[in-house]
């Protein structure tokens, strides 16, 4: 059966690893799963995922990152989460769109109505079944990503306070829907965390046969 699934988070959040290792975990149970990402899951969307992390690319106003994802999203909808439901897929992917209501909206500021319309346009009425909001506080999240790399992308770079703004968004719309949005606190194990993945991806897939 067909079921979208996204992780959002802040930097360093650990979307990426869950993510892996819940397509890992699928598979073994006989699930097709389709793993991609924003932005960057179309060859359009690697192009626009360079110019939107790239730290030493040109700046970029707030609504100029904003219209930039939602190209992105639109490319990726159309190219890639849409077909992969009509298959009957299981579709995982790092990042949607409340990545950009958190970051552009509360993070940059931009007018929540304004991202929203634009998102809707962009996701042309595909919904989540299922997102994950892998939750940790910042100082924890930014201490993971400098430990694991050198070099920092344009939003690694942010301030401390953007990141903060950035997280109480995300809480802010896992309130707004509670139903669809499943938050995991990341201070517990990794494996504890794996663990409430799975179970509750199992139990949506039974919801929906």
């Amino acid at each position: 059966m067909s079921l979208f699934v996204t992780f959002e988070g802040i930097e360093g959040s650990g979307k990426s690893t869950h993510l892996r290792h819940l397509a890992t975990h699928l598979r073994t149970l006989g699930h097709a799963v389709v793993e991609t990402r924003e932005p960057g899951g179309t060859p359009a969307g690697t192009a626009i995922r360079r110019l939107l992390l790239d730290a030493e690319a040109v700046p970029l106003t707030a609504l100029a990152e904003l219209l930039l994802y939602c190209a992105d999203r639109a490319q990726h909808v159309d190219e890639v989460i849409r077909p992969g439901l009509a298959a009957g897929r299981v579709v995982l992917s790092d990042r949607f769109s409340e990545s950009t209501l958190a970051y552009q909206g509360y993070g940059r500021g931009l007018d929540l109505d304004v991202v929203r319309s634009l998102d809707a346009r962009a996701r042309n009425g595909v919904t989540p079944t299922l997102t994950f909001l892998l939750d940790c506080p910042v100082a924890d999240g930014l201490a993971r990503v400098h430990s694991r790399s050198r070099t920092q992308d344009r939003f690694e770079r942010e301030i401390f306070a953007f990141h903060e703004r950035v997280r109480d968004g995300f809480r802010v719309l896992a309130a707004a829907e509670p139903t669809r949005f499943c938050v995991i606190d990341t201070a517990e194990t990794v494996e504890r965390v794996q663990g409430k993945v799975i179970a509750e991806v199992e139990r949506r897939l039974r919801e929906h046969p």
